[in-house]
């Protein structure tokens, strides 16, 4: 198997879907808010996706400004790899898709299915430290 949980972030809330593998929805839409509460509920989702295909699953949004700031920081904290992609990448790819619905739901489906149809790198933090060490081992 090869989990993966799209979420749809907004201001305050998220919408997530998991998929246990390539066009294997797992559950329905998760709704969480971005607070203490809500990120705990978010935690026992992906708990429960990772007990179900015994592996931890890869969690994929978009990037939105710094709305998905405390949840790309919970996951960060419980050591779940997280892939924040190009808002350009999604919107693509819902030109392609037929129905073109614009909902959460929609939304954090299509993140999801794009996570096995793209090959994407996992969220770095950028800072001082990070950038010392890309600059420290870049060939001159």
């Amino acid at each position: 198997m090869n989990p993966v949980i799209g979420v749809d972030v907004s201001k305050g809330e998220s919408h997530a879907q998991a998929f246990l593998d390539r066009g294997v929805p797992h559950g329905k839409i998760f709704r969480f808010n971005h607070d203490l509460e809500g990120l705990a509920s978010f935690l026992s989702y992906i708990r429960s996706v990772e007990s179900v295909a015994g592996i931890r699953p890869a969690i994929v949004m978009e990037a939105t400004g710094h709305y998905q700031s405390p949840v790309v920081q919970f996951l960060d904290e419980h050591q779940y790899l997280n892939i924040v992609i190009n808002p350009l990448i999604s919107h693509n790819a819902k030109k392609t898709n037929l129905r073109r619905l614009k909902t959460d739901a929609a939304d954090a489906h299509l993140l999801g299915t794009l996570f096995y149809k793209e090959e994407f790198e996992p969220y770095k933090k950028r800072g001082a430290a990070s950038h010392e060490f890309t600059l420290s081992n870049t060939p001159i």
